[in-house]
């Protein structure tokens, strides 16, 4: 009777895998799978944060300097928008308008209720600080107020530059800035690896200085979408594109030739989403909402704003946390230079 093929010798299965591994189709099979599931992320990512953005906590200046008749009406406008936008407002009282504009010029709050008249409320919004939580606002209170019969105004304190009615230019720079940063440092690492780890910085600086000033001449000069504090502004992007150069340079320290996944993880998986350029903070997702601030693509689009739209409130938390950052990486790839596959010794 036919017993059929032979059996394989033990140890086939074994070396025909080992002999897989030792292949180029190995590497290439586990870059497929790996952009697959990175693919899945990216999307997936940012559709959570930016597809339905809703409010979660908007803070508001609540200025109570109109007659007392009328109150309760407009407390049932405050009651009613809160329901209709599915959130609360981080309702913060001041004693004048004087001092709610101030608040909201240093961006600590995102719109003013003024109580004015007797059955009226006057609301403003400042586009530059977040343009989806200011249009998200211009478009409900009207109608909020007339279904409870609270005569609204809305003004906007802070429009954004016409060139830029959506708010998104300096989102876009920032973005830029992150992606060349450490596309950048991942083309030192193929075509000039034979550069010591003083020099790998150099460089580093060398390119984003440049990069910088090309994106924001570009953005300014040619387009003239945004009329941008042009020094500041070079400074925050090659402040940016150096500290993402310097992040993926850390991670190539240490896990070497897969240091793409972290990379990308951190500043584009996590940190554009999050960053608070497309959707505003209030409106984001609540984790994503407190990361942002701390990772440098929101640090990035944070130092921006400020710098275009609020110059007399500077802020020192973006540029913390860009130093912060910058100097983890550097510090991270010095002490552990010897473990970069670069240098001279490596390149000969």
């Amino acid at each position: 009777m036919d017993a059929g093929p032979p059996a394989p010798a033990p140890g086939a299965a074994r070396r025909t895998l080992d002999a897989f591994r030792a292949s180029p189709y190995f590497p290439a099979t586990v870059i497929t799978l790996i952009l697959a599931v990175a693919a899945a992320l990216f999307a997936g990512s940012y559709v959570f944060a930016m597809a339905d953005p809703s409010p979660h906590h908007i803070p508001t200046a609540v200025v109570a300097d109109g007659p007392r008749a009328g109150r309760e009406e407009r407390r049932e406008f405050v009651t009613a928008l809160e329901q209709r936008l599915g959130s609360s407002l981080d309702q913060r009282r001041y004693d004048s308008y004087a001092a709610a504009k101030e608040a909201l010029e240093a961006q600590e709050v995102f719109a003013i209720l003024r109580l004015t008249r007797a059955r009226g409320v006057e609301l403003y919004v400042a586009s530059a600080a977040g343009s989806s939580v200011a249009r998200l606002l211009r478009e409900t209170a009207p109608r909020v107020g007339r279904s409870v019969g609270v005569d609204v105004t809305v003004r906007d304190l802070k429009p954004l530059d016409r060139g830029d009615p959506r708010g998104l230019a300096l989102f876009y720079i920032s973005l830029a800035a992150v992606i060349t940063g450490f596309i950048g440092a991942i083309q030192l690492s193929v075509h000039a690896r034979g550069l010591d780890p003083l020099e790998r910085m150099g460089v580093t600086a060398a390119y984003a200085l440049l990069g910088g000033f090309a994106i924001t001449a570009v953005v300014d000069w040619v387009l003239g979408s945004v009329d941008l504090p042009f020094v500041h502004s070079w400074m925050i992007l090659a402040f940016t594109m150096f500290t993402s150069g310097m992040v993926f340079t850390m991670f190539n320290t240490l896990i070497g030739r897969w240091a793409m996944l972290p990379t990308w993880g951190l500043m584009v998986l996590l940190g554009n989403p999050s960053s608070g350029g497309a959707v505003s903070w209030p409106l984001l997702p609540s984790p994503l909402g407190v990361i942002g601030r701390w990772l440098p693509p929101g640090a990035s689009v944070n130092a921006q704003h400020t710098a275009v739209y609020f110059p007399g409130h500077p802020q020192v938390q973006p540029y913390l946390t860009l130093a912060g950052w910058s100097v983890l990486s550097c510090t991270v790839f010095w002490i552990w230079r010897h473990r970069h596959p670069g240098g001279r010794a490596d390149a000969s």
